[in-house]
């Protein structure tokens, strides 16, 4: 309607211009069932195909090993989905987004101008702009389980929800009540307190059964619930017993583990000894336990330091009762494991050790969350503006409460360690933080991909214009929403101190007294989404730019390789991400002898122009190594081909 009311508006004869406006008006008010809005243009974007790369900003290491690292790209999300879903199609977890919620307040911006209430169209700008990004969204998840949610207040509601059930026609969904403000705001009206969270579950996705407070209860008469104090996870001794337990059956897995006596807690791993060797050098303070058994026979550990590094990680592993040869050293089997980050038990926390306090839990112990959600760590002020006030300043208006994110994801990904959670509406960083505190407590390994641009507040654009700057400027960019905020909040959360490098104070709410100081065990890194050539990309001119694509898609398994100041050579074997390319077909024999000895090698990427060539490469490969279920890829081709026809509509 925007384009005909323009239209209509040039017609010069008055009488004319009236009456057509008078049977436009006419023609508006029939309008079909459900959600009829002005499918706008893209605001201000190229609609056509893109080729994407990312260039490293910075990053964070606070983990003990390189197996878990989340991404902050800083990009307009509608580019940045186009990317996710090449990287990871119907393959995301959950996505979590908190999209602005349009309240005329110049929250968002369209064709570069923030939209306010005095806009005819807002509404349906805001729809077009919601519409093509949850287009971009479907590719990403797993049509099998997973979750979209999406929260909102009640100036958009009704219209995002015949939204979401228009796109979504396969999928169930559910709107929670979340109070937010228990002091409640007044807007011309009663006092709004609360807003709204829409659940879109895909396929077997269904919010858990999870061991909930009281306050979660819509019932005011609660009896207070007991926990099977006896039934506790099942510890196994981690030294091999049975078959294959000798040491010299598995060399590689009798080493020293080094704890200390007075903690019990572990310091240091060593690595595997060879087998002349019986013992590891003394470490002074420190008891170091090998896989002796009782009568002073050489066994082995049932796994490898890598492996041990981490399920410490993860809480899997404790010190028993001491021993002539230390302490016994228990651990949790997969199994095991798997059931305890499942609905069956409650996970309290950690003990001084690292290891997870969790008990079985009852059904009377475990529920289903209600509709209507009144938790006070909710409160968006207190747990999320005073929060993050703590850590970076007065930067950000309107976070969200850091528990109020953490309980919406978990429900469905607490029985998921590994899961993937994208947010492309990231602002200040919730997301992340959360996921991190999730882990913390159950030892999961969920990576989360955080996506904001970096547009500065309108206040901020009004003062830097007047100053004579403008977007790209160092001065404006340095403030911008993704470098001032969701970045520096990201640091600090994970290695526990403030902007100043203070010690943060405090200690997260329900994880058996965690401190804010700890941090995490996590590495996150930051990516500036570019746009390159694709001819130049056809030519294998920007493999520098394609390679840190090449190691998300591959699972973010190590430190992002980078060719920095170096050549591209025909090949790269890089068993510590889990990938290989070669560049040079002439390579090949070199190349395949190298993948058959790293064996932790899975996704490989053939740089060859020849369809039929990078079949014959591609089954050379796999029929050679049919039990490692190596996954090919032949470039550019498939980079090349997906952003050219998978063009967003």
């Amino acid at each position: 309607m925007a384009a005909i009311n323009d239209l209509v508006a040039q017609i010069k004869d008055e009488a004319l211009r009236r009456q057509i406006e008078a049977e436009l008006k006419r023609v508006m008010k029939h309008k079909k069932f459900g959600l009829v809005f002005e499918d706008h243009l893209p605001e201000g974007l190229n609609d056509g195909p893109i080729y994407p790369g990312l260039e490293v900003v910075d990053s964070v290491r606070h983990a003990k090993d390189d197996q878990l690292w989340h991404a902050l790209i800083q990009a307009d999300n509608y580019y940045a989905l186009q990317l996710l879903a090449y990287l990871y199609p119907a393959s995301v977890d959950c996505i979590y987004i908190d999209p602005p919620y349009n309240s005329g307040a110049k929250d968002w911006k369209y064709n570069n101008d923030y939209v306010d209430t005095a806009d005819t169209y807002r509404h349906s700008k805001w729809l077009s702009m919601m519409k093509r990004r949850l287009l971009l969204a479907k590719r990403l998840l797993n049509p099998k389980d997973s979750v979209l949610i999406v929260t909102i207040d009640e100036k958009e509601y009704l219209h995002l929800g015949c939204l979401l059930e228009e796109l979504f026609p396969e999928a169930r969904m559910q709107m929670v009540s979340s109070v937010i403000n228990p002091k409640g705001v007044t807007r011309n009206g009663f006092r709004r307190g609360d807003e709204y969270i829409y659940f879109i579950m895909f396929g077997e996705a269904t919010p858990q059964r999870l061991f909930l407070g009281d306050e979660w209860s819509l019932s005011t008469n609660v009896k207070e619930k007991k926990k099977e104090s006896n039934i506790t996870p099942d510890w196994t001794s981690m030294m091999r017993r049975g078959s294959h337990s000798s040491r010299r059956e598995r060399p590689g897995l009798y080493y020293a583990i080094y704890a200390d006596p007075l903690s019990k807690t572990i310091k240091k791993i060593g690595e595997p000894l060879p087998l002349e060797i019986d013992k590891d050098q003394d470490i002074d303070g420190l008891v170091q336990i090998l896989p002796l058994r009782s009568n002073g026979s050489q066994g082995r550990w049932q796994v490898g330091p890598i492996e041990l590094k981490q399920r410490i990680n993860q809480g899997r592993i404790r010190l028993g009762k001491p021993t002539s040869y230390g302490f016994v050293v228990n651990y949790l089997p997969d199994g095991a494991y798997a059931e305890v980050i499942s609905e069956n038990f409650c996970i309290e926390g950690r003990a001084d050790d690292g290891s997870l306090i969790a008990y079985k839990v009852t059904d009377e112990d475990s529920r289903i969350a209600p509709t209507q959600w009144k938790i006070a760590s909710h409160n968006a002020s207190e747990q999320g503006s005073t929060l993050l006030g703590k850590i970076i300043g007065k930067r950000f208006d309107f976070p969200k409460s850091l528990y109020a994110v953490h309980d919406t994801i978990r429900f469905f990904v607490t029985n998921k360690p590994n899961a993937i959670i994208v947010d492309f509406f990231a602002g200040s960083g919730t997301t992340l933080h959360a996921v991190n505190l999730l882990n913390a407590e159950d030892g999961g390994h969920r990576r989360c991909i955080m996506v904001t641009n970096n547009e500065v507040s309108a206040e901020e654009t009004t003062s830097l214009t007047k100053q004579g700057y403008k977007p790209g400027d160092e001065e404006w960019e340095k403030l911008g929403i993704a470098r001032y905020v969701n970045w520096p909040r990201t640091v600090c959360s994970i290695e526990g101190h403030d902007v100043n490098g203070q010690p943060l104070k405090g200690e997260y709410i329900g994880t058996n007294h965690r401190q804010m100081s700890e941090g995490f065990d996590a590495n996150c890194i930051f990516f500036r989404l570019n746009f390159l050539d694709k001819d130049n990309v056809a030519l294998g001119k920007q493999f520098r730019e394609l390679l840190p694509l090449l190691w998300m898609k591959s699972g973010a398994i190590g430190t992002c390789p980078s060719l920095a100041g170096k050549s591209v050579p025909d090949m790269l074997i890089l068993p510590e991400n889990d990938f290989a390319v070669l560049n040079e077909a002439k390579a090949f024999a070199e190349f395949m002898q190298q993948v058959q000895e790293n064996e932790s090698l899975r996704d490989i990427y053939l740089i060859v122009d020849s369809a039929s060539m990078y079949r014959e490469m591609s089954k050379a490969l796999t029929t050679a190594m049919p039990s490692r279920h190596l996954h090919t890829c032949q470039l550019y081709r498939d980079y090349l081909d997906n952003f050219r026809i998978n063009i967003p509509r």
